[in-house]
């Protein structure tokens, strides 16, 4: 099954049981969303409960929040993260707050998914990645999906869960492959040990985790030592407890992330271990992240932009023969 399969399988999914779940966003119905993840949904569902909107971030995220206000589940869906800016009162000052500002009385369950990062050739304004503001939002869930199985799991818990989620996507894993497994009971909110290791822990989410994988030979190689690669999935609140088991066993951190380094949000992930986990550590953590530059148009500058494999094995292995391996 691809990526964007297993999303359109969780929403047709928990709009099978539940009737109030509703489907809002651009070109969502008719078209079937720009990646195709909401495919098939109209036909049967109908179009009150799949609704095409004008193209208007700010009233897609308002109408959601009314909406669930009133009792529904909507599912919004902004084309990309880029335009959720034109969204972000409603998502700060609204999706977040109206639980604690009514003192419990309101709930909103409700979605907002949004594909992002670096593409291919989509340049800057096309190109960001929001997670470290939409992380420090009190009041909001933001989970960060990189693999198939837990891109179904996580959706379905997100929608029916009682409080705001931010649910991310990528723009680049929607044809990725998979296996889900239908069964099972995914906890969203557990980080997802990708590989085990004894030497180096090596953290990250979306895209990153598949570029870290696709490293870790290399460095391996490189180093004679092994590393355990941590996929985060839920980026608010964090699984910090399968960091600290990992960190037990390797003392060494490595964050990797594809948004810029200067306030990334993998910063944050260096100052709790820090905070929390010093003892823990046998050499200073390493960040490899995005330049501080808006995303270039032009592949070459592209790519030199962002953390690619080559570069993340390289990075890793010259600051772990620096320290000590």
């Amino acid at each position: 099954m691809l990526y964007r399969e297993a999303l359109n399988r969780a929403i047709d999914d928990v709009m099978r049981i539940d009737p109030d779940v509703v489907v809002l966003g651009e070109d969502v119905g008719l078209y079937g969303g720009s990646y195709r993840v909401t495919e098939g949904l109209v036909a049967k569902y109908g179009e009150r409960r799949v609704i095409d909107t004008p193209i208007a971030e700010l009233s897609i995220v308002g109408n959601a929040v009314g909406m669930a206000i009133g009792g529904l589940r909507p599912v919004a869906e902004i084309m990309t993260a880029n335009f959720s800016l034109l969204a972000f009162d409603q998502i700060i000052n609204h999706m977040s707050k109206y639980r604690y500002m009514s003192a419990g009385k309101i709930t909103l369950p409700m979605v907002v998914r949004f594909p992002q990062g670096v593409s291919r050739q989509l340049a800057a304004q096309h190109s960001e990645s929001y997670e470290q503001m939409l992380s420090a939002v009190p009041g909001l869930t933001v989970f960060a999906a990189n693999d198939v199985n837990y891109a179904y799991h996580a959706l379905k818990k997100a929608v029916l869960m009682d409080d705001p989620v931010i649910f991310i996507e990528h723009e680049l894993l929607y044809n990725k492959k998979g296996d889900v497994d239908f069964n099972a009971e995914l906890d969203p909110f557990k980080a997802r040990i990708v590989k085990e290791g004894e030497d180096i822990t090596i953290v990250s989410y979306l895209k990153m985790v598949d570029d870290v994988m696709a490293s870790v030979g290399k460095i391996e190689e490189s180093l004679k030592r092994s590393c355990e690669v941590i996929d985060l999935c839920s980026l608010n609140p964090v699984d910090y407890d399968t960091v600290a088991k990992s960190l037990k066993k390797t003392g060494r951190l490595v964050v990797v992330e594809e948004d810029h380094k200067t306030g990334g949000y993998g910063a944050q992930i260096v100052s709790n271990v820090c905070e929390e986990l010093f003892y823990m550590l046998d050499a200073p953590p390493l960040r490899i992240a995005g330049e501080d530059v808006p995303i270039p148009y032009n592949r070459t500058l592209e790519l030199l932009s962002i953390p690619t494999p080559d570069k993340i094995a390289e990075k890793i292995t010259e600051w772990g023969r620096r320290n000590g391996l």
